[in-house]
């Protein structure tokens, strides 16, 4: 595989492609691959993977990622994606990032030497549908802007 910065923000956009049509590919991960997700912890491997991601959608009815709105930022072996999501959770309520509390999002990549994917950590709040008003500390003057 070629390690060039397009290659792997290839991967990095596959990645997310993959992700919203429900078919993840195992052959973007290195067998070691090590991820990080807010309230699961860290994790390794692909087995452990999908036991996080099975648990984040039986959470919801549907999501989806805006990625003709996200942002890239690449350096050597390492790709740093900055998006929202829009979605519904299982009672109903939906979330849209940049408009609602929830669903902005920050994934860093970094890539092994033949191209794949070595660690990812997310970084979001997975309170997508704001249930958690109490910890809202900021009583602001002004509307919040998502």
């Amino acid at each position: 595989m070629d390690t060039s910065n397009t290659s792997i923000l290839d991967t990095a956009k596959k990645y997310f492609e993959d992700l919203d049509n429900g078919q993840l590919l195992d052959t973007l991960f290195a067998p070691d691959f090590e991820f990080y997700f807010p309230k699961f912890g860290v994790g390794r491997g692909i087995e452990e993977f999908y036991e996080c991601g099975a648990g984040l959608m039986g959470s919801m009815q549907g999501m989806v990622h805006h990625r003709d709105q996200f942002k890239y930022h690449v350096s050597d072996l390492t790709v740093i994606v900055e998006g929202t999501s829009h979605g519904t959770d299982k009672e109903g309520l939906n979330w849209d990032g940049g408009k609602t509390p929830g669903g902005r999002f920050c994934n860093v990549f970094d890539f092994t030497g033949d191209g794949r994917i070595k660690r990812m950590y997310i970084y979001l709040d997975p309170d997508y549908t704001s249930r958690d008003k109490d910890r809202f500390h900021w009583k602001r003057a002004e509307p919040h802007r998502w």
